[in-house]
């Protein structure tokens, strides 16, 4: 007659599901035999940061846009604009009102859209503002 035989066989299965449980939380997150994934750097930009050209063109649009129906409000910076981007502003809604008493509303939108998409282009070619980040 053998005394604790069942307890035993279970006290052990226990301790080798704690240890198996415990090595699988332990290591590095791919040692598991998952495929590794990309790791992203603390550092590293989102992967849908809107490039700074582009954002410049979409704020500009909008706002010279704007200025044509005069709907506008305030000063550069409550517009969320910068001085350098102000003046691109200014340049791209003079070229658009005259584009607009020459030809339509709708050459205008496009040469907003084309003038923006340029100067923008131009004053970020080096992904920084040209003239440092308040010019």
């Amino acid at each position: 007659m053998t005394t604790g035989g069942p307890r035993r066989k279970g006290a052990a299965l226990g301790l080798a599901l704690l240890a198996a449980v415990s090595a699988a939380g332990c290591g590095d997150p791919g040692a598991r035999g998952d495929a590794p994934g990309p790791r992203a750097s603390a550092n590293s930009p989102s992967p849908s940061a809107t490039p700074p050209a582009q954002l410049c063109a979409h704020l500009i649009g909008y706002w010279a846009r704007r200025s044509l129906t005069g709907d506008t409000y305030g000063d550069y910076q409550s517009m969320g604009l910068s001085d350098g981007q102000y003046e691109i502003l200014r340049k791209v809604v003079d070229a658009a009102r005259a584009e607009r008493e020459r030809a339509d509303e709708g050459a205008a939108d496009r040469l907003i859209a084309r003038r923006a998409r340029e100067l923008c282009a131009e004053r970020y070619r080096e992904g920084e503002p040209t003239g440092g980040p308040w010019g």
